[in-house]
């Protein structure tokens, strides 16, 4: 475990003195904790356990309590612990179709849109493509005989009988869930009403469209729905097991120091939150209701981590990279995080508001293997926390972390802190036995230096991903690199992109639980309306309307807020997604003061924008085309204080000045394009703010490692980030 001093608002250091704070990221390889307690920010890093996430966090508060032993103020035990968490359980549950058995109740005739889809093949030329299967099978889809059309209007009501014949239809088929997704339910949710009063004296879990996902698109909005009834039961009983897991750590605890009455232990239960991959956390009730919008909560948590290191050192425009161990997500941020309607998981479409995350299969991790060609490939498939690299004990694949080790790039006795070391000699030598049996004439410093140029080629291209092929130039940008791996493969990525700065923030392999503690309460509302707009003044924003129509979602997050019991000012952040006439797809826009204004020719209206914008993505625009106005988003945010990252500095110290030289903790040999080089290796904590070094160099620290080629020049920042200049 690793201790970092930060300043905290008053604020909240008066919640720090009453509830402990916890940000928990549940990983492939290692579960991540970061809390703030009397002032400081920890870390801690513990082994996943991925048979069962909840054991892994029940292991780290019982180390987080070991740490808080009798004689503190009683409102400091873990049961007053507000527990704040980034799972995989619903993308794991997804990958690997460990799901609800889900029962489709939908428009007749309408049944098979779950399975037809849009027809897309992502291999055009593959005719042996298998199209991914549908999470509800035919025997559990079933039509009611309702009818609203475009506008609203409901040509056709489902009859008392014929909601009868759906109840008993359901319960003979026994599901876990139901999902009800009806034809045009955005517009008008009566006859949907009409079919879940019907359905839920069943007793089972409900997922309703107009609920969860008021937009148009029929295909998508049902692939949405029923991928939450899918993970609806499955994260219920995960919630309730990690609860009682969080409780139990306590009971335990009390009980040995004798401190608490059961009275009292009871009314201290730990509060769980968890984050949404639209980047903010939402109360466990919300989460458990509506899973749908946590399948990337740990990714987010990274995101929003980077964009806030990131900000307070001034870097503005960042490409995030967050290597793991079994796989990298990469982003690109200009100023603010932003979120995307239209994602993929598993192959199926999700159409709730997740911030636009690009995820590749290599992490460290990832298995080395060679083709039926003989060609080196590394990834997907990953080792994960079980067995684990080579180097772990366990493994019997070499892996990234093996190579990166074999190349002298990680130091054994320098890993975690010095708590878990590495095992060079049988990374070696099962590795040499595994190139023996594959039949290759590499050497083991060859081999592992392939692996490293494979694994940053298939990261290479996932950030082209999210800048080129979105219209950024990457030369206008810093990546910002994080994750347990990310330090180790940052400034090759650079170069190959010339990218031209690299930072590593502070605490990079805890930097998804940061974000995840310092991630705002969020709600997202949108609601589909097809209204036509000019491009040209012809004819105006219907403002009024536009009022009216953002008022009754403000009011409904209001309600429900207050149903949470959140405290404090609510603020919205309205856009607005717009397309040109018969296009397939559309741009997400701020929805500013511009456009409440008579003015529609004024430069910063919302056509004008939209037109810029069209041309930034791809390259033209119709300056006078008319403009659909798809759908309106508002985003509902109760801000969270921030701790504030500030160096403990002595008296002493500041009389004392600092050393002229760095003196590393060792130097060893470390392999830079195919030749060892004497390395200086350096504890980060050793390094003076604001005093340039020159590369090469490890930086080792808690939760990560960085890699610092020849010639590269290197600092760390008044806000403890470490600054790499590339070109």
């Amino acid at each position: 475990m690793v201790v970092f001093p930060v300043h905290l608002s008053a604020h909240m250091a008066r919640v720090s003195h009453s509830a402990l704070r916890v940000a928990i990221d549940t990983g492939g390889t290692f579960t991540d904790c970061v809390w703030v307690e009397s002032g400081t920010l920890k870390t801690l890093k513990v082994f996943s356990t991925p048979d069962d996430p909840s054991r892994a966090i029940a292991e780290a508060l019982r180390k987080i309590g070991a740490t808080r032993k009798t004689g503190e103020a009683p409102t400091t035990t873990l049961a007053a612990v507000t527990l704040l968490h980034g799972t995989t359980v619903g993308t794991n549950a997804l990958l690997q179709r460990k799901g609800a058995r889900v029962a489709l109740i939908t428009t007749s005739g309408f049944e098979d849109v779950i399975e037809i889809g849009r027809q897309a093949r992502p291999r055009l030329y593959d005719f042996f493509f298998d199209q991914v299967v549908p999470l509800v099978g035919r025997e559990l889809r079933f039509g009611a005989k309702e009818r609203t059309d475009a506008e609203g209007r409901v040509l056709e009501r489902p009859s008392e009988a014929e909601l009868t014949r759906l109840r008993e239809a359901v319960r003979r088929a026994d599901p876990d869930a139901i999902a009800i997704s009806l034809l045009f339910s955005f517009a008008n949710p009566k006859n949907e009403v009409d079919v879940t009063d019907a359905v839920k004296d069943l007793g089972k879990p409900l997922s309703v469209s107009h609920r969860i996902l008021p937009e148009f698109r029929e295909y998508e909005r049902t692939s949405t729905v029923v991928m939450n009834a899918y993970l609806q039961p499955l994260m219920q009983s995960y919630m309730e097991r990690l609860a009682e897991r969080a409780c139990h750590q306590e009971n335990a605890r009390t009980e040995e120091s004798g401190s608490r009455s059961r009275r009292s232990r009871k009314q201290l239960a730990p509060r769980i939150f968890v984050m949404q991959s639209s980047g903010g956390i939402t109360a466990l009730e919300s989460a458990a209701r509506e899973p749908v919008r946590t399948v990337l909560s740990g990714p987010a948590g990274g995101l929003v981590g980077a964009a806030a290191m990131a900000g307070r050192s001034g870097f503005r425009k960042i490409l995030s990279f967050d290597m793991g161990g079994t796989s990298t997500d990469v982003a690109a941020v200009q100023g603010e995080v932003r979120t995307g309607g239209q994602s993929e998981v598993a192959g199926l479409p999700v159409g709730v508001p997740m911030l636009e995350i690009h995820t590749v299969g290599a992490g460290g991790g990832s298995l080395a293997r060679f083709d039926a060609g003989g060609s080196l490939r590394v990834g997907p498939e990953s080792a994960g926390a079980d067995p684990g690299p080579i180097c772990y004990g366990r493994g019997t694949e070499p892996t990234v972390t093996d190579a990166n080790l074999l190349m002298g790039r990680l130091r054994p006795d320098r890993f975690l802190g010095g708590e878990f070391t590495l095992d060079a000699e049988r990374a070696r030598r099962i590795a040499a036995e595994w190139l023996k049996k594959q039949g290759s004439p590499l050497s083991l410093e060859q081999f592992s230096a392939g692996v490293i140029r494979v694994v940053n080629a298939n990261m290479e291209r996932a950030l082209r991903v999210v800048s080129i092929e979105r219209g950024y130039d990457p030369r206008e940008f810093a990546l910002v690199a994080f994750g347990g791996a990310g330090g180790l493969h940052a400034c090759e990525l650079a170069e190959a992109l010339a990218i031209p700065t690299v930072m590593i923030p502070a605490r990079p392999g805890a930097l998804s639980a940061f974000g995840i503690l310092v991630s705002d309460v969020v709600k997202d509302y949108s609601r589909t309306l097809l209204w036509r707009i000019a491009g040209h003044s012809r004819q105006a924003l219907p403002r009024a309307k536009l009022q009216k129509e953002f008022r009754l979602l403000e009011a409904t997050a209001q309600q429900e807020f207050r149903a949470e019991r959140w405290r404090g000012a609510l603020q919205y952040e309205r856009s607005l997604d717009l397309r040109y006439r018969s296009q397939g797809y559309e741009l997400n826009l701020p929805a500013t003061d511009h456009d409440k204004g008579k003015d529609n020719n004024n430069k910063d209206n919302v056509t004008a924008r939209f037109h810029r914008e069209h041309q930034r993505r791809y390259g033209y625009h119709h300056a006078g085309r008319e403009i659909e106005l798809v759908t309106l988003r508002l985003r509902v945010r109760l801000r969270t204080p921030q701790p504030q990252s500030q160096a403990k500095v002595t008296r002493q110290q500041t009389l004392r000045k600092p050393p002229l030289r760095v003196a590393p903790v060792e130097r060893a040999p470390v392999f830079f394009h195919d030749k060892a080089v004497t390395t200086p290796v350096f504890e980060r904590g050793d390094i003076v703010p604001g005093r340039p070094m020159r590369g090469p160099a490890v930086i080792t620290e808690y939760s990560a490692t960085t890699v610092i080629p020849p010639g590269k020049k290197f600092w760390v920042d008044s806000s403890e980030n470490l600054v790499i200049g590339i070109s």
